[in-house]
């Protein structure tokens, strides 16, 4: 009696139970199909099929300015896509448009979501949604669970306000989210949302793979790994240090006092973020992305857990780069966690000197 309560248990979170049907047993495929006994020379990287995994962090809706509810038809499309990691390391990410994390989907609250959920036929795994936005059973998950080439619809009323996670909740959860099925849903209160100058869209998450950090060839998904909570990356956007000088960065340039707001998810699985900015601090947090209570004030450093969110602002009098980093700082230098904000402007030696005489 205890273990058919454990399997249901299990089956609800979208782990064990239904693994099977699912086709995600003990020997589960990776990423890309391919079993944990078959043999792959992966020593060099893979060909990949998007240039870009990282989510342009600018790539957000505009802020709503109406006074009634309306209705939107949007369709996410489940992708698991090849793609760079870093140079000359390659992976098979699971993800929602063909980005990490997913794309950002804003409403007000009130709004009714005509949802399309696609799982093509190119793809190897069943897929789903969970919307913490949602209030309904899993969030929506049992009723957009799709095999490859099918598709189903949801339809949901935004009842609360906030920015919440969204993410995919088949059974092995942890390893969909892990290779980047996660994104933010924002429910705009009715009055709307503080104007600022800019905003961007961060995501969180940990890739546990059969190589260490930087060894160059193709990294397969490792469930032995995850399963003990050894990430290779912990990254923002999907990629080592994707939005940085060099790279595809930095992620918002703004002149200086002006203001920038952030909308930060951690997809997890697993890691909790410290989410600080280098050389600043939040100037307004709203803790797990809560619009219903007060903003925190000059917060430096916000734990924000797997599955949730947080929104904030911050600004600099100075010019320079400003780096967004999980404040477990081996995750920075050894695991690609890492964004950066340019403030352009005048210097103001009254408030920061780097070379005092």
């Amino acid at each position: 009696m205890l273990e058919v309560t454990r399997r249901r248990t299990l089956q609800a979170l979208g782990l064990g139970g239904a693994a099977s049907v699912a086709g995600c047993a003990s020997n589960a495929p990776t990423a890309g199909g391919s079993t944990a006994t078959t043999v792959q020379d992966t020593s060099t990287p893979a060909p990949t099929d998007v240039d870009r995994i990282a989510a342009d962090p600018t790539d957000i809706p505009d802020p709503i300015d109406r006074d009634a509810p309306t209705e939107h038809d949007i369709t996410l499309r489940s992708e698991e896509v090849t793609a760079e990691i870093e140079d000359g390391v390659t992976f098979t990410y699971m993800t929602y448009g063909g980005q990490v994390p997913g794309p950002f989907i804003r409403v007000r609250l009130g709004d009714t979501v005509n949802l399309t959920f696609e799982n093509p036929e190119s793809n190897s795994l069943p897929h789903n949604v969970d919307f913490h936005a949602c209030a309904g059973p899993g969030g929506g998950a049992e009723a957009t669970t799709t095999a490859p080439g099918e598709s189903a619809e949801l339809r949901f009323q935004a009842t609360y306000p906030g920015a919440y996670i969204y993410h995919c909740a088949v059974p092995n959860l942890d390893m969909h989210i892990s290779a980047g099925m996660f994104g933010i849903i924002l429910v705009e209160p009715e009055e709307g949302m503080p104007e600022v100058d800019h905003e961007m869209y961060l995501g969180q998450h940990e890739l546990y793979t059969d190589k260490a950090a930087g060894t160059d060839g193709h990294h397969e998904f490792d469930m032995e790994a995850m399963r003990n909570e050894e990430p290779s990356y912990v990254l923002m956007n999907g990629e080592k240090y994707a939005w940085t000088p060099g790279v595809h960065g930095p992620a918002v340039t703004a002149e200086t006092d002006e203001t920038v707001r952030v909308f930060f998810v951690d997809g997890g699985p697993n890691l909790a973020s410290s989410f600080h900015p280098i050389g600043s601090v939040w100037e307004k947090l709203y803790p797990d992305g809560s619009l219903s209570t007060e903003p925190q004030t000059h917060i430096q450093t916000r734990e924000v857990p797997p599955g949730s969110t947080t929104i904030a602002t911050m600004n600099s009098p100075v010019p320079g780069d400003f780096k967004i980093v999980d404040h477990s700082l081996s995750r920075v230098a050894r695991k690609g966690c890492m964004a950066v904000v340019r403030a352009e402007g005048e210097e103001r030696p009254e408030i920061f000197d780097a070379d005092p005489e």
